[in-house]
């Protein structure tokens, strides 16, 4: 009989620090899928560009090192829109091989555009918060063309595209129905992926960073940027079950056939999350570091700031 998950392994669910670990497991669900699924594009895109521009190694870029879209922050949307995939796949939407490939590889570049290049970098990138989703598709195109990949790539920058938060999701027009589909599950596993990390109020600390050098916001200390994220997370939840479709709702038939259990261990990780902010924000405003003390993020933001 299957027995419940133990904490340890629901916790294991968002870990994404280690690139070759959260492969494995993507490459495990996806197998899921169909285990003759194809790999070699993916993770040639994977390698090549989304790692090598984190390394420093791609040629005429320096590496990424923005504090909050970090390499773990791209990890954990890939991994959490593997789950949506298997589990979109296993209850009524099938997807082909092209499709997640598409999925996959959209979010793989979703933030690129954070990338600077050689000669040209002042700052952390953060001054691209704004441009990053445009620039990355610029990059997708250029990185596609070049090697005659055979790829939609119109539908892969929508797929994108989808990702830019401040733009509406719903004027985004996509080219069918489906392609519809593949963006909803992209841009819900940037969401989701992202809120459910167990560092997620952590490393608000370093978006705040990244807003501020951008002067995007109007987000007066991190103490503030805390405060509306309460308020943030109650749009995001609409924009989840209105626009982007309740694609969410599909990571609980990936639990039910991988874990034996059909929660939606994403969304409890996110509503945990957001219950522990508001204890977090009724600290004096001098104070609430001391609420905040997973892997010392909050005093390198400190330093930083």
């Amino acid at each position: 009989m299957k027995t419940s998950p133990t904490p340890a392994e629901i916790g294991d669910l968002f870990d994404n620090q280690v690139p070759e670990v959260v492969w494995g497991k993507v490459s495990d669900i996806v197998r899921r899928i169909n285990p003759a699924y194809d790999f070699t594009l993916v993770q040639s895109v994977y390698e090549d560009v989304l790692l090598r521009m984190f390394r420093g190694d791609y040629p005429g870029y320096c590496a990424i090192k923005t504090p909050y879209h970090d390499l773990p922050h791209t990890l954990g949307a890939l991994l959490c829109g593997a789950r949506l995939m298997h589990g979109a796949h296993i209850s009524d939407d099938r997807l082909k091989d092209e499709e997640i490939t598409m999925i996959m590889l959209s979010i793989i570049l979703h933030d690129i555009g954070y990338a600077q290049r050689k000669g040209e970098a002042i700052g952390t990138g953060a001054q691209y918060t704004q441009t990053h989703v445009q620039r990355g598709i610029e990059f997708m195109r250029r990185y596609f063309s070049e090697r005659k990949l055979p790829l939609d790539i119109a539908a892969i920058s929508d797929m994108i595209l989808g990702t830019e938060h401040p733009r509406p999701f719903a004027q985004i027009e996509f080219g069918s129905d489906r392609t519809l589909l593949l963006a909803r599950i992209v841009a819900t596993a940037d969401i989701v992926g992202q809120m459910a990390d167990r560092l997620y109020l952590e490393k608000l600390l370093f978006l705040y960073l990244e807003f501020r050098e951008a002067q995007f916001g109007n987000y007066r200390s991190m103490y503030d940027l805390l405060c509306q994220t309460g308020p943030f997370y109650g749009t995001v939840h609409k924009k989840l079950d209105g626009a982007l479709g309740g694609v969410y709702k599909k990571l609980e038939f990936h639990f039910r056939d991988t874990m034996g259990v059909g929660n939606n261990y994403y969304l409890q990780s996110i509503e945990k999350n957001m219950e522990h902010l508001s204890k977090v924000v009724a600290y004096d405003p001098a104070e609430f570091f001391a609420a905040l003390r997973r892997k010392g993020i909050a005093d390198s933001a400190r330093v930083l700031a």
